[in-house]
């Protein structure tokens, strides 16, 4: 196996101090943290205990720290972008949680930066691509067992007064840039890889501070099929995260488990048509065949996700195919800043 990737990380809040480094520290053989970086001392110190590592209360120094080779950034969304440069202009390549950034513009400048032949690179860890739930509907859409599958349903719901800074815009808060990237790329991936309209709302419903916490976005794929997702703080009632429409059967997922209904493939449906008689009364709103149905559940898991560290090596150290690439991931901030343009709230 190759070296490890000697890894410097930004931002020991709360997905640095939890994802990240749970992550880092499950593969000894792929990272080495030789660096970490935050505003409040006490993280900085749990990290050089975890990993013995050096501890930096400014990025500017734990970027000039000539032993880091890629540096995380794991700070807050207002400032992914602003370090992510610093670090690339330095020759560091960036691992960036989402959002990528806030703006196209930004995203784009970055992925430039991150393209120059022999010079550092910039990935962005969408880790909700390699979501088995979301692998496994993908992966039965794609058998043909639904038929054409012509619409499917995202939602990501619960019921929060929350308050943090996810909750203020200054900080690049809102669902838009919390849940979105990650519901914003299967939506994407559920079109087809691109889409031809968009209809968006955005709002405050339940949560302080001045950002959105319920959207709803409405695409038209270039496979045709209407995507539906929602994101919501303030929806008491829980819904399925993901249902799926085909012309022989529907899917729906909800509580870690797949269901299906779906039409026999092995039973062949009567050659009928259009009747353009009136139907007298009593008549039956519908013909006489007798549907032959199949019922599944497949029990899946929101977890695996962690795997995206194991692409990240791969592609970082042995040159490999990266599962989320760089116009995926312009394409996703594009879609979230255009989702703001028209709405009211976010003038």
């Amino acid at each position: 196996m190759s070296k490890p990737i000697k890894i410097g990380v930004v931002g020991l809040g709360r997905i640095g101090m939890s994802v990240h480094k749970d992550c880092l520290k499950a593969r000894p053989d792929k990272y080495e943290v030789v660096a970490a970086c935050d505003l409040i001392p006490e993280r900085v110190e749990e990290f050089k205990n975890t990993f013995g590592c050096r501890g930096y209360l400014n990025i500017e120094e734990m970027i000039a720290d000539p032993e880091v080779e890629v540096v995380d950034i794991a700070t807050r969304s207002c400032d992914h972008y602003k370090h992510a440069k610093m670090a690339l202009l330095a020759g560091k390549s960036v691992l960036v949680e989402k959002p990528f950034c806030e703006t196209y513009e930004e995203a784009l400048e970055l992925v430039k930066l991150g393209s120059q032949p022999a010079g550092p690179k910039v990935f962005v860890r969408h880790n909700r691509r390699l979501e088995e739930g979301f692998l496994k509907i993908n992966e039965i859409i794609d058998s043909g067992i639904l038929g054409d599958v012509f619409e499917v349903r995202l939602a990501r719901n619960s019921y929060q007064r929350r308050n943090d800074w996810q909750t203020i815009k200054e900080f690049g808060g809102g669902q838009l840039l919390n849940w979105g990237p990650h519901i914003v790329d299967h939506a994407i991936q559920f079109c087809g890889g691109a889409y031809t309209e968009m209809f968006s709302d955005i709002k405050r419903v339940t949560a302080v501070g001045d950002a959105e916490d319920h959207l709803k976005l409405v695409f038209k794929g270039v496979n045709g099929r209407v995507v539906d997702m929602e994101i919501s703080g303030g929806v008491a009632l829980p819904v399925p995260e993901y249902m799926v429409y085909g012309t022989r059967g529907t899917l729906i997922y909800e509580n870690r488990t797949i269901k299906m209904k779906y039409l026999d493939p092995d039973v062949e449906l009567m050659d009928i048509k259009a009747d353009p008689a009136t139907p007298g009364s009593g008549a039956a709103f519908g013909n006489s065949e007798k549907l032959v149905w199949k019922e599944e559940e497949i029990p899946s898991s929101d977890g695996k996700t962690e795997i995206i560290w194991d692409y990240f090596y791969d592609a970082y150290r042995n040159n490999k195919p990266y599962p989320i690439t760089s116009a995926q991931a312009i394409e996703t901030v594009r879609t979230i800043e255009a989702a703001k343009i028209g709405t009211e709230f976010a003038k």
